[in-house]
C-alpha cells in the first residue's frame, strides 16, 4: 500500500524547510594523532560576482561562502577589486568567524569579489594554502587572484618545469600551479594565458578569478568539479552550487561547460565566453548529488533532492523489505528515507536527531570516550523506534565504523530489527580529483564481501543502490563514477601524493 502522495509532499516540504547551513555537516572527530573519520571530505566552494558598479561585495560574498560552508570548514577567504586594487583575507575558521576579524568591512567593497571555503585535498594544512592565492607586481601590488576547487593531477610536474623556469612557489597547493601558469602567460592577454594554462593542467578543476579590471572562470574539459552561473542585476555570480546564487539573489541561468572560460570587465559589452575544446564530455562527480552538495542546490539541470528521494525509491525496488518504519541518517539520507516511504507505505519517522551545534574538532585521548561520539552526533528518539523493525537509510558507507556504532546505538534503543540501505553503490576505490576519501585499504567495501559486511554490521540485511539505477537516476553514464568503478574520466597522474 503506498503513502498518500498529500503526506509524502509534507514530509518534502518540511524537510526543505529546516534544512540549515551551518559547519555542523561531517564534522572532524580527531584524537591527538589526527584519527581519520568515517566520511568521504568536502572538496572546496568557489564563488565570485562581478557588477559594473561598487556594490556591497564585503556582504554578499559572505552570503554566498555561507551557503557554501558545507563543503569547507578549515579556513576561507576572498579578494575584492575596486577601482583597480585588489585586497584580500584568509584565514582559518568557518566563514563568519573570518568576517568577524575584518574591521574595515568598507576596504571590501568593490565591483568584483571571489571566495573560497577550504577543505584540503592536495597541500598540507598551513596557512599559506589557505585560498584566495595571488599574485603581485613589482610594486608589490596584487595583480590577479584565484580560488579553485578540484585536484590537479601534473601538479608536481608542472611545479617543477615552472621552477627550472625561475618561477617561485609560496605555498605546497596544486592551486597555485595554476595561478603562476596564468601570471607567466599574462602577456597573452587574459584569455590566451588562461587557455595556455587549460592546456597544460589536467585534473579537476573549477576556478574563479579577478584581475585588476577583469572577472573570470573557467572549467575542466570534463566538468568534473560542479561550477554554476547566475545574474545578478547588471552583474554576474558563479559559484559552486546554485544555493549560493540563491543566498546572493542571483538568478540560476546555467552551469559553466566543460572546457569554457567566461569573462567580464567594465570595458566588455556583457559576459564573453570562449570554449578552449569543443565536443568536451561532461563527466560530473555523482557523488556530489549523492553526498556533497546542498539539497536545495541544482547541477547540470538535475535537482540534488529529486536524486536522493528517487534513490530512495529505486533501492526500495531493489530489496523491499517488511518493517514498521523508515528513519534517515541526517542529513543527506533524510530524502532517500521519504522516497522509500513513499513507495513502499512505511512510515518516515525523523527520529534521528542531530546536535546541530558540534562545530570543531573534539580532542578525545581515550577510546571509550571516543565512542561515545557518535551519541553526541545523533542521539534516537527511543520510544518511536523500541521493538519496531527499522529500516535505516544513509547516503554511502566508507570505513563502516560509523555505520556500526549507529547500528550499537539502535540496538541500545531496542530496535528489533535493522534493515541498512546505502543509496549508493559500495565504495571501493579513492578519488583524486577533488575529494579526500580515505585509501583503498581503508574502503570497508573494497575488502568485504556484502555479506561480510552485513555481519560486521550486525544488521539483520543490507543493500546498497546498484550502479545501473544510480545511472538510471542521474539520466546519464557519462558521470563521473571512478569512486565506485575505479574508472576515471581522466589518468590518475600523480594521484594524492601531497604537493610537496
Amino acid at each position: 500500500m503506498k503513502k498518500n502522495n498529500k503526506e509524502h509532499i509534507h514530509h518534502k516540504k518540511n524537510y526543505l524547510s529546516i534544512f540549515k547551513n551551518e559547519a555542523y555537516g561531517r564534522n572532524l572527530f580527531r584524537t591527538r594523532k589526527e584519527e581519520q573519520i568515517d566520511a568521504p571530505q568536502e572538496e572546496c566552494g568557489i564563488f565570485g560576482m562581478y557588477t559594473p558598479e561598487i556594490t556591497d561585495t564585503f556582504s554578499l560574498s559572505q552570503f554566498g561562502l555561507f551557503a557554501l560552508q558545507h563543503r569547507g570548514q578549515e579556513a576561507c577567504g576572498i579578494s575584492v577589486s575596486n577601482s583597480g586594487k585588489i585586497v584580500n583575507i584568509k584565514d582559518e575558521g568557518l566563514v563568519l568567524d573570518v568576517y568577524k576579524e575584518i574591521e574595515n568591512p568598507e576596504a571590501f567593497m568593490g565591483n568584483s569579489v571571489i571566495g573560497h571555503t577550504r577543505y584540503t585535498t592536495a597541500g598540507d594544512k598551513k596557512k599559506y594554502n589557505y585560498q584566495p592565492f595571488f599574485a603581485k607586481n613589482e610594486y608589490d601590488q596584487i595583480i590577479l587572484s584565484i580560488a579553485h576547487n578540484g585536484n590537479l593531477t601534473n601538479a608536481h610536474q608542472l611545479k617543477k618545469e615552472l621552477e627550472a623556469e625561475g618561477v617561485v612557489f609560496r605555498a605546497t597547493s596544486d592551486s597555485e600551479v595554476i595561478l603562476r601558469l596564468i601570471q607567466k602567460n599574462l602577456d597573452l592577454g587574459l584569455r590566451g594565458a588562461i587557455k595556455a594554462t587549460m592546456e597544460k593542467i589536467e585534473g579537476a578543476y573549477s576556478v574563479v578569478g579577478i584581475t585588476r579590471n577583469k572577472f573570470f572562470a573557467f572549467r575542466d574539459f570534463h566538468g568534473i568539479r560542479p561550477l554554476v552561473l547566475g545574474k545578478i542585476n547588471d552583474g554576474y555570480a558563479v559559484a559552486s552550487e546554485t544555493a549560493a546564487l540563491d543566498a546572493i539573489g542571483a538568478v540560476y541561468e546555467r552551469d559553466i561547460l566543460p572546457g569554457e572560460i567566461i569573462y567580464t570587465s567594465e570595458n566588455e559589452e556583457g559576459l564573453k565566453s570562449y570554449q578552449v575544446k569543443k565536443d568536451c564530455q561532461n563527466s560530473i562527480c555523482s557523488f556530489e548529488y549523492i553526498y556533497f552538495a546542498r539539497p536545495d542546490s541544482e547541477m547540470e539541470g538535475i535537482n540534488v533532492y529529486d536524486v536522493r528521494e528517487k534513490s530512495g525509491e529505486k533501492i526500495w525496488e531493489q530489496a523491499p523489505v517488511d518493517a514498521d518504519i523508515v528513519i534517515g541518517v541526517p542529513d543527506s539520507g533524510v530524502p532517500a528515507a521519504i522516497g522509500f516511504s513513499k513507495v513502499s507505505g512505511i512510515p518516515f519517522r525523523p527520529v534521528l536527531v542531530k546536535n546541530r551545534y558540534i562545530g570543531r574538532s573534539f580532542i578525545i585521548p581515550t577510546q571509550e570516550m571516543r565512542e561515545r561520539i557518535v551519541n553526541l552526533k545523533l542521539n534516537p528518539i527511543i520510544h518511536e523506534i523500541k521493538g519496531k523493525r527499522v529500516v535505516i537509510i544513509d547516503d554511502s558507507i566508507v570505513r563502516g565504523t560509523t555505520s556500526k556504532r549507529l547500528v550499537k546505538i539502535l540496538k541500545d534503543a531496542g530496535v528489533k530489527e535493522i534493515h541498512f540501505r546505502s543509496v549508493s553503490p559500495p565504495i571501493t576505490a579513492p578519488c583524486f580529483l577533488g575529494i579526500d576519501t580515505p585509501s583503498k585499504d581503508d574502503l570497508i567495501s573494497a575488502n568485504m564481501s556484502k555479506e561480510e559486511l552485513r555481519q560486521y554490521l550486525g544488521v539483520d540485511s543490507l543493500e546498497f543502490l546498484n550502479l545501473d539505477n544510480l545511472k538510471e537516476i542521474l539520466g546519464s553514464s557519462h558521470h563521473c563514477f571512478g569512486c565506485f568503478t575505479e574508472q576515471y574520466p581522466v589518468d590518475k597522474g600523480e594521484e594524492t601524493a601531497l604537493f610537496n
